[in-house]
């Protein structure tokens, strides 16, 4: 599976400019990627203006994102800022007034499948929880043969809910806008994760500086389940790096180091 980091700035809030700016890059990745990973909320920063920026999954942007991943044959993941809809009496597709605000993450086929999971873990400290409501679900796509957990951002602190029992996923993927302050933490929980859950485990943040003049720098990456660096993006820099994940050698792997079988069980409570 050839998964490639697609690193970049984000103009605060134009979801316009940043889908315009999106489609140039994307464009240039046809043939070579397999999955392309956008950043946490690609279109519009982490904003906490929700209410004005929220689209259903019938929206522009997700509608826009499904058409390049057929034209461009690749699928792709990254996060925007979603609310539900319901149908009117016309049988068209609207937004619900006044209900709730998702940090959505979204992995959209070139065959033309959808799968969505709503951010579970809220940035408290920059008042996401005061904008958003928290998901609920864990889902594991299955895509060519692969089985993929899709997490956002904040997730990544949360180990429990990042672990792989019996060997239920195969590729971990982290969308985020992590900033500069906090990027310790990005890198060592990254590999983290990998060595745990022995997993292929990717992670993708934006770069620059956003509305609250907060500094990005990056630091996106996928490791192995042995925690090798395979791929990165160099920091401060929009960019792209592929690399190409083996299915056969992670089976041969968990089969020779079995670690998964002595994990502890435990249930996920208050869902």
């Amino acid at each position: 599976m050839r998964v490639t980091l697609l690193q970049t700035d984000i103009v605060w809030e134009d979801k316009q400019e940043n889908l315009r700016l999106l489609r140039r890059k994307l464009k240039a990745l046809r043939g070579v990627a397999e999955i392309v990973v956008l950043p946490e909320t690609f279109s519009t920063g982490f904003s906490m203006d929700s209410r004005r920026l929220a689209e259903p999954v019938s929206g522009v942007t997700i509608t826009t994102l499904r058409q390049w991943a057929a034209e461009f044959q690749f699928a792709i993941t990254g996060s925007y800022i979603a609310c539900d809809e319901e149908v009117d009496a016309n049988k068209n597709a609207v937004p619900i007034p006044d209900k709730s605000y998702y940090n959505r993450a979204f992995f959209l086929t070139p065959e033309g499948e959808a799968y969505y999971y709503d951010k579970r873990h809220l940035f408290r400290m920059g008042q996401e929880t005061e904008h958003f409501t928290a998901g609920s679900q864990r889902p594991v796509i299955s895509y060519r043969g692969w089985n993929i957990l899709l997490l956002v951002c904040y997730d990544l602190r949360f180990p429990v809910w990042s672990r792989n029992v019996n060997n239920e996923y195969d590729l971990l993927i982290y969308v985020a806008n992590w900033p500069v302050p906090r990027r310790r933490v990005w890198d060592i929980l990254l590999q983290a994760r990998a060595l745990e859950n022995i997993s292929y485990v990717c992670g993708v943040n934006r770069i620059g500086t956003d509305g609250n003049q907060m500094l990005y720098n990056g630091g996106s990456v996928i490791y192995s389940p042995k925690g090798d660096l395979l791929a990165s993006v160099p920091d401060h820099e929009e960019g792209t790096a592929t690399a190409t994940l083996d299915l056969s050698a992670l089976r041969e792997f968990r089969q020779k180091f079995p670690a998964w079988k002595d994990a502890d069980a435990f249930s996920i409570e208050n869902l």
